[in-house]
């Protein structure tokens, strides 16, 4: 699934993704793959489980920054 998070408490550790189609999904920081720091206004790619968002991966930098360290 794909969204936007929309809020995030660093007291709390908890935020929200909000999807295109207007869902709303609570999330806990301890989720996130790939974490940079920030967190408002990223897209992520998620899975969801019973409602909760799992497996985050942040949607920020390119392809290329991913596969950088790649041996071929």
């Amino acid at each position: 699934m794909y969204g936007t998070i929309t809020k995030f408490d660093d007291k709390t550790g908890r935020g929200v993704i909000e999807t295109e189609a207007g869902q709303r999904y609570r999330f806990a920081k301890s989720e996130v793959q790939n974490p940079n720091g920030k967190l408002v206004g990223y897209g992520a790619d998620f899975l969801v489980d019973i409602r909760q968002p799992k497996e985050i991966v942040l949607m920020h930098g390119s392809p290329w920054t991913v596969f950088a360290g790649a041996n071929h």
